[in-house]
């Protein structure tokens, strides 16, 4: 085993293998407290490898290259399903129409002139983690934009309205083949909808910041909707109208794709639930492992859903509840968890970390049938297995 060194900040984060943005993302205090520790604590290398490929055509997280608990614009994951869009802000105007009182057409500085609100939030993709060369399709940001809420009683929307769609700049080509009807070429705006109660939640901003700064092209300039709790589809860029609809929504995004189909069983019989994605699932990770003389730490990652506990098996051994060392009080940011590990064996050992939230929903294991059952790569939030090597002392 290595000897014990004195390692600066980065190094720390580097050598101690943060594998997840969780970790590697910390605040400015903690990482302080860590490079404190440093001369201390000896990083242990994990056996396994789960840092994504890294691509310069396609951004995903370095995990053991930020140190900062607000990811760097640069370094946030992106995907667009039509081209990019080119919108400017001089001459932007947001319409607000439908069902409806009084329709509206706000300009950008209109917008801006409203009450701001931050919300840091950390944005996850619903396909994070479907397919193993895809596990850094994750990120936290701070938002600042106008709530939503407010420009929708603003609006004023008629009682028989039962959904808000969000239509983004983008746009393509649809090809649909109705039953009894020739093929249809549609060429159609990327849209998401959210129910009118659901349009209401207070912390749903029309966003123009991002990190203090505006928002860059590639994440939505000069408008972007962020709906704080939900998976990342939902996050409509690049936003052009907001409607208000007396019927259900069924485009491409909502009702064919970003479906996730499961196979369950009822009364002996095999049924097919198939569901739209929406709000995020509880997810963790065990990002690292550090000596103290005879004690090991190790650290992790947990976001998705309301947290009531993390909770770290150790090989077959009980579960056990880890202690969350920072983000209690962020409501939509990912959080970290420690657990000491007093005098390991040498050899190899597993860790395994599980989320349960407040509602008493615990993160699944890859077997849980509720996993098994699940024919789509959207929304796998399994539960991680990670493998150590521990030498004697």
């Amino acid at each position: 085993m290595a000897g014990k060194t004195n390692l600066s900040r980065r190094d720390l984060l580097i050598k101690g293998g943060l594998a997840t943005a969780g970790m590697a993302l910390l605040p400015s205090h903690v990482l302080a407290q860590l490079a404190q520790l440093a001369r201390d604590e000896t990083p242990v290398d994990w056996i396994d490898e789960f840092g994504p490929p890294q691509s310069p055509d396609f951004v995903l997280l370095d995990w053991n290259g930020l140190e900062s608990w607000i990811t760097p614009v640069d370094q946030f994951f992106s995907a667009s399903h039509y081209p990019e869009p080119t919108v400017a802000g001089e001459g932007y105007s947001l319409e607000v129409s439908g069902a409806v009182r009084q329709k509206l057409n706000l300009s950008l500085d209109e917008i801006k002139s409203m009450p701001s609100k931050d919300v840091i939030f950390t944005l996850e993709c619903s396909g994070n983690r479907g397919v193993p060369v895809f596990r850094g399709g994750v990120y936290n940001a701070r938002w600042t934009g106008t709530p939503l809420a407010p420009i929708l009683e603003r609006a004023g929307m008629w009682g028989n309205g039962i959904e808000v769609v969000f239509f983004g700049h983008d746009e393509g080509v649809e090809n649909i083949t109705p039953i009894r009807s020739e093929p249809l070429a549609m060429k159609q705006n990327f849209a998401r909808s959210l129910t009118t109660k659901q349009a209401m939640d207070p912390d749903i901003l029309l966003a123009y910041e991002v990190n203090g700064q505006t928002l860059p092209p590639k994440h939505g300039y000069p408008l972007r909707l962020i709906v704080p709790g939900w998976y990342g589809i939902t996050q409509v860029k690049w936003l052009k109208r907001i409607e208000v609809r007396t019927t259900r929504y069924m485009g491409r995004f909502i009702s064919r794709d970003y479906v996730t189909v499961r196979e369950e069983t009822h009364n002996g019989e095999t049924v097919w639930r198939q569901e739209s994605v929406g709000k995020g699932r509880i997810n963790s990770v065990t990002a690292r492992v550090t000596r103290v003389g005879p004690l090991h730490r190790i650290y992790g990652a947990v976001w998705g859903e309301p947290l009531r506990e993390v909770q770290v098996r150790i090989d077959d051994g009980a579960w056990q509840t880890a202690e969350i060392i920072e983000g209690l009080d962020a409501e939509h940011a990912w959080k970290f968890w420690r657990l000491d590990w007093d005098r390991p064996s040498a050899g190899e050992h597993t860790i395994t970390s599980r989320g349960v939230t407040t509602g008493g929903t615990i993160q699944p294991a890859p077997d849980d049938p509720y996993l098994a059952g699940k024919k789509t790569y959207w929304e796998s939030n399994g539960q991680v297995t990670r493998t150590i090597q521990i030498f004697e002392s």
